[in-house]
């Protein structure tokens, strides 16, 4: 025989379906035929001996069978670490023979799960068209974030911004040569407003050109070297999870995407599966984390299950749909709450499940970031999750149509290498957060990947904010008369209906957010704000609704702090009012320039 042959039951059902998923896995390498067809050529089988399992002839005729045979098969098809343990492992192969025997006389249960768990019949599943959703929604979500930077960065870290980055790479200066790899930024040609904002619109331009298919490979080059370079000189304003986890998703996409001039043209290129499991592991990490930090934070709201009681009136920027939702009974948000904890702390796990269970999990999971999407504005982090999310889908189940081994891996030992050591190195991190004490080699190493920001732990809101403090900023000429600076975005007037503002992110109004739950002796860059204000900067005004003071800026400034709640559903009805605040005292004196 010119190729081994495999001899199955033609007239099982169960048998038929494995055979269509190994011919996937062996292309032309191996021959099949049902022993109804050739059992006249192998006189020394019984037919007994075709009916209960499946038997394997190489080219010499030498003649294995049962699961011994489907070792054999399976390393035609390049898959060798099967009969390696079948041949190696002690006790391997009769553990291995005795799971073979079990499932040969339960066909007809097995073939009920079988079609539950993978389908009818168990196809090898294909991603080239789950590669492309997954590019541009990536490249959306780049397109997004570079966007929503262009009219904000001059008033965030231009040069008459708040925390300009010209000056960060100034002071970087005493750290001599170093500085270059710990601040990993193409700035270090220029940090000039004109510049910062180029490096935000070139982004942009680069990914719609990915997003339409353009040269994806080197275009998902560039998005990565943009954002990490605007990342890194954006201070607290470019330091949020959703930066990182762009950042760390868009690494991956470099190794992930194909290397051609379009997309379409690529689009019978197989994907990359050890960077599609490692993007898998990564959605992994970003939900079991979310959970485990939520949990061992010891946070009684969380333990008690009444954290989505005040979660929805005191997030950073709530939306109309936050607040009705604070005004459900408690019973219903207890439900809600033990739910976030099944889908973030258990689900997850089923990410790694066969296709069906798969499917389900990313169905939780879309449902999850879908409700975290609708009552919330969390920018651009739901949309990247949930594209995250289609790393769990594949070409059937998208209804492409795909050539019956058009998917097949080759090996790739380069990405396979960057996928094996970006495990590590998420792994690592992991340990890390968990209180993990490395020994100095690997502190080294995690020393020398972070400045890059693409390796990453996650875990939103671990320790709730029970109450809501707002900081109001006022501005006065003469000492006597104050004006308020009014915000675009977070809660101030209080007849201002909630905002749905996402997936754009007002950064100053976050960072509004943060500093409130702190002093102003912590949050330095508020100091660098109201300096801005009383200068009368207007890349600085412009993150601001309104500028009260049009001809000369201010000659003082001072802040408030006010705890705000939302209104009852009665007081809304009689007021209109969507917020109530209370004065809880002075944030910050009042402050001038000498003159």
């Amino acid at each position: 025989m010119n190729r081994p042959l495999l001899i199955f039951d033609g007239d099982c059902g169960f048998c038929r379906g494995w055979i269509a998923r190994w011919k996937q896995i062996t292309r032309d390498r191996l021959d099949y035929a049902p022993f109804q067809e050739v059992a006249d050529r192998f006189p020394e089988i019984t037919q007994a001996e075709f009916q209960t399992s499946v038997h394997f002839i190489d080219t010499q005729g030498r003649h294995t069978r049962a699961a011994e045979a489907v070792c054999r098969l399976l390393a035609v098809g390049d898959r060798q670490w099967p009969l390696w343990m079948y041949e190696h492992v002690p006790g391997a192969r009769p553990f291995l023979e005795f799971l073979y025997r079990r499932i040969a006389s339960h066909r007809t249960f097995f073939g009920y799960l079988t079609r539950w768990v993978w389908g009818a019949p168990p196809l090898q599943s294909t991603y080239q068209q789950t590669r492309a959703l997954f590019l541009r929604g990536l490249a959306l979500v780049y397109f997004l974030a570079f966007t929503s930077l262009i009219p904000q960065i001059a008033g965030l870290i231009g040069t008459d911004g708040i925390l300009p980055a010209a000056r960060f790479l100034e002071q970087a200066q005493s750290l001599g040569m170093q500085r270059f790899f710990l601040l990993p930024t193409l700035a270090w040609f220029s940090a000039s407003t004109h510049v910062l904002q180029g490096f935000c619109i070139g982004g942009g331009l680069a990914a719609l050109l990915a997003f339409l298919g353009f040269m994806p490979g080197f275009l998902f080059v560039v998005q990565w070297t943009l954002y990490v370079s605007v990342v890194t000189v954006g201070g607290d304003f470019l330091s949020f999870q959703w930066d990182a986890l762009l950042l760390e998703t868009g690494l991956m996409a470099i190794f992930f995407a194909p290397w051609r001039f379009t997309l379409r043209a690529a689009a019978s290129d197989p994907a990359s599966r050890p960077i599609l499991w490692l993007l898998r592991w990564l959605l992994f990490r970003l939900m079991l984390q979310s959970a485990w930090v939520k949990w061992f934070s010891g946070d009684p709201l969380w333990h008690h299950l009444t954290a989505l009681t005040v979660h929805f009136e005191t997030q950073p920027l709530p939306n109309i749909i936050a607040w009705w939702a604070h005004h459900l009974p408690v019973a219903i948000l207890k439900i809600l709450c033990a739910g976030l904890f099944y889908i973030e702390g258990v689900v997850p796990f089923f990410i790694f499940a066969p296709r069906r269970a798969r499917f389900a999990a990313c169905g939780l999971l879309i449902l999850l970031q879908s409700l975290i999407a609708l009552s919330g504005n969390y920018c651009f982090f739901n949309v990247l999750t949930l594209v995250l999310c289609v790393t769990l889908l594949d070409d059937q189940l998208l209804r492409s149509v795909a050539p019956s081994f058009g998917d097949r891996e080759k090996k790739n030992v380069f990405k396979s290498g960057v996928a094996f050591s970006l495990f590590l190195l998420s792994c690592m991190f992991w340990g890390f957060q968990m209180g993990w004490r490395p020994p100095a080699p690997i502190r080294r190493v995690a020393q020398a990947v972070y400045p890059f920001r693409s390796v990453n732990d996650y875990g939103l809101f671990a320790v709730m904010t029970p109450t809501r403090p707002e900081i109001e900023i006022e501005g006065s000429a003469d000492g006597k008369t104050w004006k308020v600076y009014e915000f675009k975005y977070k809660p101030q007037a209080l007849n201002r209906r909630p905002m749905q503002v996402a997936p754009y992110q007002p950064r100053l109004d976050w960072q509004m957010w943060f500093a409130a739950l702190s002093d102003y002796q912590h949050t330095p860059w508020f100091l660098s704000f109201c300096l801005r204000l009383l200068q009368g900067s207007e890349p600085v005004l412009s993150l601001l609704k309104a500028n009260p003071f049009p001809g000369n800026p201010p000659r003082y400034i001072r802040a408030m702090i006010y705890e705000y709640h939302f209104t009852s559903l009665e007081e809304h009805r009689l007021t209109g009012q969507w917020w109530k605040r209370q004065y809880k005292g002075e944030y910050l004196p009042s402050i001038s320039l000498r003159r």
